[in-house]
């Protein structure tokens, strides 16, 4: 091959060979194979590609369900899913523009930009997934105890910020400072995920759970915690506020 081992050429000559591999088994009685770490990086990409939709889909699934079991609601976790997909879109094509195309290479100290890493994806999604979650049940918890307590639907909202805006905003600063640090690592395959880490928590926080979603619940007012009462009635009833539980207590 003319390229480098992470090259287009490169990955393209190994399928090729691999295609005529039966003719030669079948006219010479040879069978050929590619090995070596550069098929082997490979075939990992590949594999990795393959069920990265369904790692994807089984996260937002769950978060879908668990979501909706403690807000009762159904647009509110399709809020969340949908800013959470927003926020790894953004994230993986910042990490792809800046590591493989080489956009701000040197304020990151990118001396050859190329093909991210290819687990990278999966790893970004795992822990940008908990940390999004996490910001998201800070802030709309403070919301839902709001509006289960009697307040208005944008009242609420604005109670919810008010309540727990701080806690998120000091629990991303801190995560962006540590994963932004390791965007400066001397190791070349930490950058990225730092970086990636780092950029994801600063949209996801900041841009997302801050902004998109009170804006979007504002908009959509009473409605955003409709929720058939079939499966209101199907789900286990759970006490995130406490209520339940301070009244035993003082009665």
């Amino acid at each position: 091959p003319t390229g480098g081992p992470s090259s287009i050429e490169t990955e393209q000559l190994i399928y090729d060979i691999r295609d005529v591999s039966g003719s030669f088994l079948s006219t010479y009685g040879a069978e050929v194979g590619v090995t070596g770490i550069t098929a082997t990086n490979i075939d990992i990409s590949d594999k990795i590609a393959d069920v990265l939709p369904l790692y994807l889909g089984t996260v937002i699934l769950l978060s879908l369900f668990l979501l909706m079991l403690v807000f009762r609601s159904i647009l509110i976790p399709v809020l969340a899913a949908a800013g959470f997909l927003l926020t790894v879109t953004a994230t993986l094509g910042a990490v792809v523009a800046v590591y493989q195309w080489g956009w701000l290479a040197d304020l990151f100290g990118v001396t050859s930009p190329g093909p991210i890493l290819s687990f990278l994806p999966i790893f970004l999604i795992g822990i940008l997934f908990g940390l999004a979650m996490d910001y998201q049940l800070f802030l709309v918890s403070g919301m839902r105890e709001a509006y289960a307590h009697g307040k208005k639907p944008r009242d609420a909202i604005n109670f919810g910020i008010h309540l727990s805006r701080g806690v998120v905003v000091a629990a991303a600063l801190i995560m962006i400072t540590v994963f932004g640090g390791f965007a400066f690592s001397h190791l070349a395959t930490i950058r990225p995920i730092g970086f990636g880490l780092a950029i994801g928590v600063l949209i996801d926080a900041f841009l997302v759970r801050l902004l998109l979603v009170p804006a979007a619940m504002t908009i959509l007012n009473k409605s955003a915690w409709w929720i058939p009462k079939w499966i209101d009635k199907s789900m286990p009833d759970v006490d995130v506020e406490g209520t339940k539980l301070e009244r035993k207590v003082l009665h």
